[in-house]
């Protein structure tokens, strides 16, 4: 814990999302009093999107934090926010594309069990 995942648009393959996510998680744990060592970020380059009725054009980033259950909703809403303002200054604006970005928190389910070997 925290699991955070990134779906992000090809239209951004210029970014280095593991300095982001190198960025990222000291703001999790500063926010949500996680621990640093247990930060885990997966990048997915997603292939096909739309937005509204168009396919091109458009990049989407979209972060999503699992944590385990516990934090208050305002823990949560400094959390995104911290994050949607860190992509901003990792991804920038980018040419003749418009960049959606966005982030939100989810509690782990009671069933979540880690191992490390």
């Amino acid at each position: 814990m925290p699991q955070i995942t990134i779906e992000r648009s090809p239209y951004l393959d210029h970014v280095d999302w593991e300095e982001f996510a190198l960025a990222l998680h000291p703001v999790v744990v500063e926010t949500a009093a996680a621990k640093l060592e247990a930060c885990k970020t997966r990048v997915l380059r997603t292939e096909d999107e739309a937005v509204g009725g168009e396919k091109e054009n458009h990049a989407i980033v979209n972060v999503t934090l699992a944590l385990l259950a516990g934090r208050s909703e305002e823990t949560k809403a400094k959390l995104t926010e911290a994050v949607v303002e860190l992509l901003r200054k990792h991804v920038g604006p980018a040419d003749g594309v418009a960049v959606h970005l966005s982030a939100e928190v989810r509690d782990l389910d009671a069933s979540y069990t880690k191992a490390v070997l």
